[in-house]
């Protein structure tokens, strides 16, 4: 299982709280794509998985991005949020190598990356 991390906003008042975990509604889905919307006040996160059109309209292959999940968050949760998943990656980096940015690179070790565990 993936190393569990959990950041919460605290502030001297509330730093000597307690936080729980109710993980009863949670599910988990695979993602390989993403697609980010903006507004003034949020940041909207669309999860999903890229692939080829089972059905393509027009004779030409074409991508298909299924959305399966969206996020929608404050920007102070999403600047956290990076700050997080930036921490994460330089971990990992130092261990195993660069992470390719694009699917099925080599990585800087020479080797692929590990794939994901599973649940």
């Amino acid at each position: 299982m993936a190393e569990d991390t959990t950041t919460g906003s605290t502030s001297d008042a509330a730093s000597n709280v307690q936080l729980m975990l109710d993980e009863r509604d949670m599910r988990a889905t695979f993602s390989n794509a993403y697609r980010i919307h903006t507004t003034a006040e949020e940041v909207v996160l669309d999860f999903g998985f890229n692939m080829l059109n089972p059905n393509p309209q027009t004779g030409q292959q074409q991508m298909l991005f299924k959305v399966s999940d969206r996020m929608i968050m404050t920007y102070s949760t999403v600047k956290r949020l990076t700050g997080s998943l930036t921490q994460l990656i330089r971990r990992y980096e130092q261990q195993f190598g660069e992470i390719p940015m694009q699917p099925g690179q080599i990585g800087a070790g020479g080797a692929a990356p590990p794939p994901p565990r599973n649940r």
